[in-house]
């Protein structure tokens, strides 16, 4: 066992350290990737492996994704650096057009194992342009997999599993996770699908996923003191997700809370809600940011967050 205590940056570090280390096909590409990336992401692996392998661009997300795209249908592993997910919009057409269709196109001639990190969720004093959650977006979109870490460990996993899962990856870390500490065993492998129990319980289930899994923790834990269990599942993959494992927790606790940072309007808690409902008739609620732009001002910011306490009214209001 090789336990390392690092932050959630320094985790994906490694799991890319690694990764370059095993396959001179791996290489990262974006803005800003030679000085370690503006979360530190890529710290120090241009002075590695050179400029070579770690290619800083111009500032031009479109071309950054195409360049991507081309190289994986050339046969290298690229990593595609968008800086964030709003400024990911301005590549999207490479997204959603070239890597995600490509395989089913030409006959699974051409695969894009490409991995698209996209920096989401809100970001402190960031404003409208700069935090917005646009997980459901991908998700509803056929031939790429969704990824959502929640801890240094995740980050770590399912990295290395985008890597080599051979399909396009839009992979969410959050911005403000960057600095959170936790324990990495290298020798953990995390697989892609499989959700992660964080609790057990028999009250209520409760998906969340990415940096809304602390308040949901912090909600659980003040529910705990009432008496109530919760099953608490962080989601780790948006698709494909853990059907399984939260369909068993839902035929058993009967009823299912799905939070997320995400605006609720059309968010991916609905296709969860909606699937659990149809193949167990557990009773669902969702609970969500409201349908607004995120404010610069901290008072507008705090409307648009989920909190601890507003998980818990929504759970009890569940049980009620």
């Amino acid at each position: 066992m090789a336990l390392k205590d690092l932050s959630y940056s320094e985790a994906a570090v490694l799991a890319l350290q690694h990764e370059m280390q095993a396959d001179a096909r791996v290489v990262v590409l974006g803005e800003d990737v030679g000085r370690g990336g503006i979360f530190g992401q890529y710290k120090g692996l241009q002075q590695a492996f050179g400029a070579e392998r770690v290619i800083d661009t111009p500032i031009s997300e479109a071309a950054i994704m195409g360049a991507g795209v081309g190289m994986a249908l050339a046969g290298l592993k690229p990593v595609v650096e968008m800086r964030v997910v709003d400024f990911a919009l301005c590549g999207m057409d490479e997204l959603v057009n070239q890597a995600a269709k490509n395989r089913f196109m030409f006959g699974g001639q051409g695969r894009v194992p490409l991995v698209a990190r996209m920096p989401g969720g809100i970001w402190d004093a960031s404003a409208a342009q700069h935090s917005q959650s646009l997980e459901a977006w991908f998700a509803h979109l056929p031939g790429v997999v969704v990824v959502s870490p929640s801890t240094p460990q995740d980050n770590y996993g399912l990295l290395r599993a985008a890597l080599a899962c051979g399909d396009p990856v839009v992979y969410i870390e959050h911005k403000t996770l960057w600095g959170l500490r936790g324990e990495v065993d290298e020798d953990i492998a995390v697989p892609l699908g499989k959700a992660r129990r964080v609790r057990e319980g028999n009250a209520l289930t409760l998906v969340s996923w990415s940096r809304q899994m602390q308040a949901c923790a912090a909600a659980c834990d003040a529910l705990a003191a009432e008496g109530i269990a919760v099953d608490l599942i962080d989601l780790r993959t948006l698709w494909p997700w853990d059907r399984e494992t939260v369909l068993a927790s839902c035929a058993r606790t009967q009823r299912l809370l799905v939070v997320h940072e995400a605006v609720q309007v059309a968010g991916f808690g609905a296709e969860i809600a909606a699937s659990a409902a149809e193949a167990t008739g557990c009773r669902v609620a969702r609970l969500g940011a409201p349908r607004i732009p995120v404010g610069y001002a901290p008072v507008l910011e705090a409307q648009s967050r989920v909190g601890p306490e507003a998980v818990v009214a929504a759970a009890r209001k569940l049980l009620g």
